[in-house]
């Protein structure tokens, strides 16, 4: 039997369910392998601000992946010791294109997300990646666009046909620089977040299994969206939780019984993989 040595965990349908709250089972599975000297860390698309509470409810101590690998931070301390970001001439590109196309932008930076006025609307939405949100009067001329640590992110919402000019326009003008992904919210509202270019789950399995001295192949993940996907690619072994699309189970070594509802997919995972 193969003996892992870490355990990634992804948050939202996950390891938190819709209400915000954690299974009793999974708290207590992570804290008997944590007993047991094996590592748990987490891999997610929430920036740290929104992270770390969670993280401390289950012990977490050693550093986590956010905003799908683009940051990580230490728990212990809150050191940060890795960010890939847009700066410079390339979040002025970012910027002029979120303009142009009137979308509500949500720009994330400084471990926080500042909007105006169009994007309070959508403020109920964009708090899943973090509460530490505030209003500013506009957002395009706010100094985060040109601070030396530069943008995590920037998430614009409008409609399927100005996001998809906007989407273009990104791919046009920052090239390899920048990821950009579209997805629908409901009705002609659609969403667009663009990240820098070269970090995914993948890249944060593999510096946090180098953290923790070991290879990608002895760490177990868990996960249920499209953006796990990288991680199930490197990881050892992977479990799609049972509400997570075709595709993604099809990727994952193993399929869960338990959903991201009634929660206990961690437990379930750690069961199987670790045999506690």
């Amino acid at each position: 039997m193969t003996t892992y040595k870490l355990l990634a965990i992804d948050v939202d349908g996950t390891l938190v369910r819709r209400d915000g709250s954690i299974h009793d089972d999974d708290l207590l599975a992570i804290q008997r392998l944590q007993a047991a000297g094996v590592p748990v860390s987490i891999a997610t698309g929430r920036l740290y601000s929104g992270t770390r509470e969670v993280a401390r409810r289950v012990g977490v101590i050693g550093p986590i992946a956010c905003v799908d690998g683009s940051h990580i931070v230490h728990t212990e301390g809150d050191e940060h010791l890795f960010s890939r970001t847009i700066s410079g001439a390339e979040a002025a590109l970012l910027r002029s294109v979120a303009e142009r196309h009137a979308t509500a932008s949500f720009l994330f930076a400084q471990d926080s997300i500042v909007h105006d006025a169009t994007g309070t609307p959508h403020v109920h939405y964009v708090r899943g990646w973090s509460n530490a949100i505030a209003e500013v009067e506009r957002v395009s001329s706010h100094p985060y666009w040109e601070h030396e640590h530069g943008v995590l992110a920037l998430v614009a919402i409008g409609t399927e046909r100005q996001v998809m000019a906007a989407v273009e326009e990104v791919r046009s003008e920052l090239g390899q620089a920048a990821f950009v992904v579209s997805f629908p919210l409901f009705h002609d509202v659609h969403a667009m977040m663009v990240r820098a270019a070269g970090p995914t789950k993948g890249t944060a399995i593999a510096w946090l299994a180098a953290h923790h001295k070991c290879s990608p192949s002895d760490v177990v993940v868990v996960g249920d969206w499209l953006n796990d996907l990288p991680m199930f690619e490197v990881a050892g072994r992977s479990f799609a939780m049972g509400q997570a699309p075709e595709d993604v189970k099809q990727a994952a070594t193993d399929r869960l019984e338990a959903d991201g509802l009634r929660g206990g997919g961690i437990a379930e995972a750690i069961r199987r993989a670790f045999g506690r």
